[in-house]
């Protein structure tokens, strides 16, 4: 076991972690990053255009997953924090990190390989409920990994430059996970394409003939994931908390007078600023995971680009989105949160002009790409910053709302792939000459449209910016 925080004795400051726990902390949520990126980008064009299944099928199976982390994302959390200090050698959030990840493993490799014992006349409900366990189970594991290793935090670590520190290790996995997934797409349809001899013709567009690729990207993402959970588990040690901390010598004998009232989740819900936050919150998470989901079909069906670029255009938004990450606390100082916020979104709006106006975009598409991941990086860091703004000192019921609007977020997008599947012209085909035109404009919706709703959401943020105005302390 690798260095953890150590036990402070009386009087004495907590020792600072070690470079070596600092990094197997930062590789907890390795597995998760892999499977996360894997899951927005690939699922729907795996299941509608490598397995064939209809539009509505693949996005009811989206939308299972996202309802059910929705469901889980609290639930564990709750779980977790009630289950401090019964862990006696492995400690609780360890513990749920260590189920999740098996959960994780023992499910995601189902997801996107074949349906076992499906045939040429198996229906497709039947293949749709096969796949139905594995993807809850998958998103049950997901959420407790995740939750366990985001509340690890503060129990490794007790000031806030350390808590920044391990966060932001955290953040630079996650960069290296998805461009390890993209990375890996593009080789493996690389490695397709060269491996077959002269007399083979292997298409340039995705049909059956690729799940081999698909099948062997998720294992290789469970493979290198499981080995980066071991290192977590053997350099990360989880202090147990105590559930009721005892008088001390020099604790007071009477509790101050001045202490304020803990502000309660019920105290949340009647705040205006909860939901305008939440409005904003969600929006943004809609521009950033529908566009992420769709980018692949657009490209796929609309432009009619080979298939080597659902891997490279991702890795091209993810890099720009990264970069452009690095002028956020700059940009902030100077202009601040709104404004910021509102940069982002005018560079989206850009990119659907663009898209809405350009039927071609050719090598251009790079450009596009470049544009769409600068503002979705964008209004997601600060759209997080506006989130720890509204919580402030209150952290005792943040996980609340953070929970509350990671629930409406993961919903909200669920629901939205499935009216969008729902409203696939191509009932009989894969893809009909109006899915050409129907991808172009859900680009162009998911990025303007939603676009539009998040400019209200921060005009209201403008009009009464974010604060508490009807929790009362004296109540």
């Amino acid at each position: 076991m690798g260095p953890g925080p150590p036990a402070a004795g009386a009087g004495a400051p907590p020792r600072p972690l070690s470079l070596v726990a600092r990094l197997s902390y930062a590789v907890g949520h390795f597995l998760n990053d892999l499977c996360a990126s894997m899951w927005f980008t690939y699922l729907l064009l795996y299941l509608h255009s490598v397995r064939a299944y209809s539009s509505r099928g693949a996005g009811l199976l989206l939308l299972l997953g996202q309802v059910a982390d929705g469901l889980c994302t609290p639930l564990v959390g709750f779980e977790a924090d009630r289950a401090a200090g019964r862990c006696a050698r492995f400690g609780p959030r360890k513990a749920w990190h260590l189920v999740g990840t098996i959960c994780v493993l023992l499910s995601f490799p189902f997801i996107f390989s074949p349906c076992l014992g499906c045939g040429a006349s198996t229906p497709e409900w039947a293949a749709l409920l096969y796949y139905g366990p594995f993807i809850v189970i998958f998103q049950f594991g997901w959420a407790a990994t995740q939750i366990a290793h985001l509340s690890l935090i503060p129990e490794l670590v007790t000031n806030d430059h350390e808590k920044v520190e391990l966060t932001a290790l955290r953040y630079a996995f996650t960069v290296v996970a998805n461009i390890t997934v993209y990375g890996a797409a593009w080789l493996l349809l690389h490695l397709q394409g060269s491996s077959t001899g002269p007399t083979e013709d292997v298409s340039d567009q995705l049909g059956v003939q690729d799940v081999p690729v698909f099948r062997n990207l998720s294992l290789l993402v469970v493979g290198v994931g499981a080995v980066f959970s071991l290192l977590f588990h053997l350099g990360t040690r989880e202090g147990r908390r105590r559930q009721v901390e005892e008088p001390g010598e020099h604790s007071p004998l009477l509790a101050p007078s001045t202490a304020q009232p803990l502000l309660l989740w019920k105290h949340w819900l009647r705040e205006p600023a909860f939901y305008q936050v939440g409005l904003l919150y969600m929006s943004t998470r809609l521009i950033v995971n529908l566009s992420q989901t769709y980018i692949a079909m657009y490209l796929t069906y609309s432009l009619h680009l080979p298939k080597r670029f659902i891997a490279t255009i991702p890795l091209v938004m993810y890099l720009s989105g990264f970069c452009s990450s690095f002028l956020m606390k700059p940009v902030n100082k100077c202009i601040g949160r709104n404004m910021t916020y509102f940069v982002g979104l005018l560079v989206i709006l850009a990119f659907a002009a663009w898209v809405a106006l350009a039927e071609e975009l050719g090598m251009a598409v790079y450009v596009a790409a470049v544009l769409l991941g600068m503002g979705c990086a964008t209004i997601l860091v600060t759209s997080l910053a506006m989130t720890a703004d509204l919580i402030g000192p209150h952290t005792h019921s943040g996980a609340f709302v953070y929970g509350a609007m990671s629930f409406s977020d993961k919903v909200a997008n669920g629901l939205a792939v499935m009216a969008i599947q729902s409203l696939h012209p191509c009932s009989l085909e894969l893809c009909c000459k109006a899915c050409v035109a129907f991808y172009h404009w859900v680009m162009v919706v998911v990025t303007g449209g939603v676009g539009v709703a998040a400019t209200l959401a921060l005009c209201s943020l403008l009009v009464w910016p974010i604060r508490l105005r009807r929790w009362d302390p004296g109540a």
